[in-house]
């Protein structure tokens, strides 16, 4: 299945809010077998750390919040065609 992760980025690597910047949200696509999958995909491919649990929804949808070196960021999972 088909996995579009929209990222937005939260703060910024020193902990302050990101502004409303329109570089601040992007698109990701991943094959996996769930929404959980993709999130892990999506971690393992930025070196990103999972912070708290991935929240599973009805219909293969996620969210999750991960750290990377540039801040922190918020990803919704959905599938996608």
């Amino acid at each position: 299945m088909r996995f579009t992760i929209e990222q937005r980025h939260l703060t910024d690597g020193g902990g302050k809010p990101i502004s409303s910047d329109p570089e601040a949200v992007s698109f990701h696509t991943f094959d996996a077998d769930s929404a959980d999958d993709a999130v892990r995909l999506f971690i393992k491919r930025d070196h990103a750390e999972l912070l708290g649990d991935i929240l599973k929804f009805p219909g293969f949808q996620a969210v999750a919040t991960v750290r990377k070196v540039g801040g922190v960021y918020t990803l919704q999972v959905g599938p996608t065609r």
